[in-house]
């Protein structure tokens, strides 16, 4: 197989591999703090020790786009404890409404008029989210409040987003890598919510099997996969195989716990991830031509 066949089936895995993410939160039984904490635990051991790159090169730069990771991992578990995996994973994805307001004014990028279009859209499949009241189910008992901390994951992945962007610009990493801000970030939140842990009197074989899962493989596996296959494909291409994972996700969560999204809130999705698939076509498009 050629390096792009190969880089294509592992985008596709490690969006596999993402898209668990929400069902195996579910399953697990200890409390969201303590899921964030052990997984991210798990993840900053795996990728320390698996990805050289992330032993050096650590800078100011990295250390705040870490604190935008970590963010962004702690609050999306807490999201997904509380809403849908469905829910939660869409309304992470409206970040791309929030790197455009930004990124003019951090990264100097300009915002073309087509880009109006795109937050608009984007806006209209959030604002779905919160439209009507939507039923609490076992596996989502505060939709609401869960539907609101989706929306500020989506806002802190933004910031992770535009950091790695810089840092992959070469101004700040020689080796033009983000590796360092992954590594950090999962420490930090291990370390924000590593309180959790302490009142933690015992844990069963299930819940550590499934810590071990979301850190190695659904964090730690998936990354690497990426990681490897950017340098091979186009970003089109690869932004367009990883909406694999939100496509992906509620499906677990039905087939696993029978979680069922709101009718309101599939509308949402399927307007959020239209609007971040045109948006990754029009960007490729405009950069073929500079």
């Amino acid at each position: 197989m050629t390096d792009r066949t190969n880089a294509r089936l592992c985008l596709v895995a490690a969006a596999l591999l993402f898209s668990t993410g929400g069902m195996v939160i579910k399953q697990c039984s200890l409390a969201a703090e303590q899921i964030a904490s052990g997984r991210s635990l798990v993840a900053a051991i795996f990728l320390f020790a698996c990805l050289p790159a992330g032993r050096r090169n650590w800078s100011r730069s990295s250390i705040l786009v870490a604190l935008f990771y970590g963010a962004t991992m702690v609050i999306f578990v807490l999201a997904n404890k509380l809403t849908t995996s469905a829910n939660a994973i869409f309304l992470q994805d409206t970040a791309p409404l929030f790197v455009l307001i930004v990124s003019p004014w951090l990264l100097k990028e300009k915002i073309r008029p087509a880009d109006y279009g795109i937050m608009a859209i984007i806006m209209i499949g959030m604002s779905l989210f919160f439209f009507g009241d939507e039923a609490a189910q076992a596996t989502a008992p505060n939709p609401t409040l869960g539907n609101t901390l989706a929306s500020i994951s989506g806002l802190t992945w933004a910031g992770t987003i535009i950091g790695l962007r810089y840092l992959r610009s070469g101004s700040v990493t020689r080796d033009n890598t983000a590796a360092p801000a992954i590594v950090l970030g999962n420490v930090m939140a291990f370390l924000a919510c590593g309180y959790s842990l302490l009142g933690l009197k015992g844990m069963g074989l299930a819940d550590a099997g499934l810590l071990l899962y979301l850190g190695v493989v659904q964090i730690g596996l998936a990354y690497i996969l990426v990681t490897r296959a950017v340098a091979h494909i186009s970003a089109l291409e690869a932004s367009i195989l990883l909406l694999l994972e939100p496509v992906i996700n509620p499906i677990w969560s039905f087939a696993i716990h029978g979680e069922r999204p709101g009718q309101w809130a599939l509308v949402g999705g399927v307007v959020i991830l239209a609007a971040t698939t045109v948006k990754a076509a029009v960007d490729s498009r405009q950069a073929r031509r500079e």
